[in-house]
């Protein structure tokens, strides 16, 4: 899949999920092995020992991939369908279901703005336009230096403080256009 590729906002991650500090200009390489290195290899005979079958063990090895590298790449999945004998259309086809796992890699700040039904009606499409405006992006688009990925998502979890934005593991609640720059701001 190339990298060009434009993508509706409906397939944005639902959380930035464990998103990697070591993600930019200190990251591993997408092809480098998830299990070559001792914490790896302890990572994953770890995982194994908590399910009753390797097939099982899927989802906390794509979210070890994500936590350690931003985003969940092909050689990642290649690498997971290895180790618990799975195929690699299995383990992509998982993969790419979940909201939750980056498919490719995202700025440092992943801001995630709520467009759902509470956070629609106090003005979430507006919130997200000025994200948008300020980072000089597109959804899903990460700006070219690398700090901003912005997408819209369905739901936050946080209907009553609409609008929700989800900046990292950080919730913003009751965002409206005006506080956008404010939030930005605290993120440099």
């Amino acid at each position: 899949m190339s990298d060009e590729v434009e993508l509706h906002p409906a397939v944005a991650g639902a959380q930035p999920y464990m998103r990697a500090e070591t993600q930019g200009e200190n990251s591993a390489p997408e092809d480098a092995p998830l299990f070559d290195d001792g914490a790896g290899r302890e990572r994953l005979e770890k995982v194994l020992s908590r399910y009753p079958t390797r097939r099982a063990a899927l989802l906390p090895l794509l979210n070890y991939a994500q936590e350690r590298n931003g985003w969940v790449s092909r050689p990642a999945m290649k690498e997971i369908a290895g180790e618990l004998d799975l195929t690699p259309a299995y383990v992509h086809s998982v993969a790419t279901f979940y909201t939750m796992y980056n498919q490719r890699p995202v700025g440092k700040y992943l801001i995630q703005v709520c467009t759902n039904i509470s956070c629609d009606l106090c003005g979430g499409e507006e919130v997200l336009e000025r994200f948008l405006e300020e980072t000089g992006t597109r959804p899903g688009e990460t700006s070219e230096d690398g700090l901003y990925t912005v997408m819209e998502v369905e739901c936050l979890g946080a209907c009553g403080f609409a609008t929700v934005v989800q900046v990292n593991d950080e919730y913003y609640e009751d965002v409206t256009p005006e506080r956008v720059p404010e939030i930005l701001d605290e993120l440099d």
